[in-house]
């Protein structure tokens, strides 16, 4: 085989592997870059912010100032609508009356004066005493102390404030504002490392008098609409943290100083000190002192808590430290005789005016109409920030607290009242009650309490006349 010959060959090979080689290279380069040098992901796809649905419905920030010059209804057109709207089919009959809050004209008027059991209606009277007698800003406080005249016994010191958690606080909360987690390692850093034993008494004497009242049924007990009150509490007795209902607890000062305990004892063994794990109840000395504390989220927020979820047991805790502050015992009859000051102050009439407890339960309390209306007038017209927050913190119809499930696009004659509409609801197995303030269509701001008694089995029906007569009033010009 001559040179040139296999030279010849050499190339004819080199060029068939070249041919080979270029479309093999094109389909497996990509692959092998594409592993060594991945491309970056591509950017997910977003949904354009008009087509997210709504989780929920936006509580405007600012509101438009009312005229003084909008038209207020008619009564002699609003009076014959109001009428149809409260009447029932069943058992039972309302009483109401609607007042118009600027110049306090009684645009409709029903049995207005007839006292009778108002529910959880009493709660807009625990309000307004809450902050007639107490600052908006005012703070309740959980302490511990300590005394030389007492050795190793630390009193937990309960203040009023039944909204502890039982782990760290919460700054930004209401319920759970002040933790007695957070206490308990404030109390463990103050104490000298390696000592102890130190034994843990529950000072809860704030409160005085007898814990459950007497008028209350045994089975709003047994169902935990309310518990026996003390001066501090867990998530207002509720023995499942994070509800608003179910079971509550018996003892819940008791139940609420066993949690700082454990707390206590797991935070101080990181510093040799040693806590007894059995609690006392046991007043603190004279000579007592702080060695840590926690507060409480401020006095309107709690108020307006009690009005948002209708709280019994916060509204008696409430209604006890109104008491105090006005120089009355911290008791059950304290707390009534504060709550009549309070109204009495407002330019509440009081013939008739009954008060049994702070929360509504009470077969004792006996309210009109034309009483409750006078006091939300007084919370809509009050130049004292305190008295104003009342108004302004009640369930908006369709969106907050009770009246969340209420005033929906399911029910057409109650739906004019969504978003503007603001009311206080009351029920009991004979009594059902809306009592609040509500913007007419033409911008005229009325007061209205309507309050049904002698229900039997129909309370669904006189509660969803009661909110037809609101959503009536918001939509009616009636002129």
């Amino acid at each position: 085989m001559t040179r040139s010959f296999r030279l010849l060959t050499g190339l004819l090979l080199l060029l068939v592997m070249a041919a080979i080689a270029v479309p093999v290279a094109s389909h497996v380069a990509p692959a092998v870059l594409a592993a060594v040098d991945p491309p970056p992901p591509a950017d997910p796809p977003v949904t354009p912010a008009p087509q997210v649905p709504p989780t929920s419905a936006a509580v405007p920030d600012v509101v438009t100032p009312l005229s003084p010059a909008a038209p207020s209804p008619d009564p002699a057109a609003l009076g014959p609508a109001l009428d149809a709207a409260l009447a029932l089919s069943g058992p039972g009959s309302f009483a109401g009356t609607v007042v118009d809050s600027a110049d306090g004209t009684v645009l409709y008027a029903r049995d207005a004066d007839r006292p009778q059991p108002p529910a959880s209606t009493v709660k807009l009277f625990t309000a307004v005493a809450a902050l007639t007698f107490g600052r908006p800003d005012a703070r309740l406080q959980t302490s511990v102390l300590s005394s030389p005249s007492a050795g190793g016994a630390l009193f937990l010191h309960g203040g009023g404030d039944v909204l502890l958690a039982s782990g760290p606080s919460v700054p930004d909360a209401v319920v759970g504002h002040a933790g007695l987690g957070t206490l308990a390692a404030e109390t463990a850093a103050a104490l000298p490392a390696g000592s102890g034993p130190y034994t843990v008494f529950l000072d809860d004497s704030l409160f005085a008098g007898a814990s459950v009242n007497p008028t209350w049924a045994q089975g709003d007990i047994e169902a935990g609409e309310v518990a026996p009150v003390h001066a501090l509490a867990v998530n207002s007795s509720w023995l499942e943290e994070g509800r608003t209902g179910g079971p509550r607890s018996q003892d819940a000062g008791l139940d609420a100083a066993n949690v700082f305990t454990t707390a206590l004892a797991a935070a101080a063994a990181d510093r040799s000190i040693t806590v007894q794990p059995d609690v006392q109840r046991r007043t603190s000395p004279e000579d007592a002192v702080a060695l840590a504390a926690v507060e409480s989220a401020p006095r309107a927020a709690q108020v307006a808590r009690m009005l948002e979820v209708s709280d019994n047991y916060l509204a008696e805790a409430l209604a006890r430290i109104a008491a105090r502050e006005s120089g009355r015992p911290a008791s059950f009859g304290g707390a009534t005789e504060a709550l009549a000051a309070a109204a009495t102050r407002a330019g509440v009439a009081g013939e008739g005016l009954a008060f049994g407890d702070a929360a509504g339960l009470s077969a004792r309390n006996a309210v009109s109409p034309a009483q409750v209306a006078a006091l939300v007038r007084a919370t809509t017209t009050s130049a004292d920030p305190g008295i104003a927050a009342v108004a302004a913190s009640l369930p908006i119809a369709g969106l907050t607290g009770t009246l969340a499930p209420r005033f929906t696009p399911e029910d057409p004659d109650a739906r004019p009242g969504a978003g503007t509409v603001r009311a206080k609801t009351g029920t009991l197995n004979a009594v059902t009650a809306l009592s609040g303030h509500v913007v007419t269509v033409d911008g005229r701001l009325l007061v209205f309490s309507f309050l049904a008694t002698g229900l039997d089995g129909n309370t669904v029906e006189a509660r969803s006349s009661a909110d037809h007569a609101a959503a009536l009033l918001a939509a009616c010009g009636c002129r």
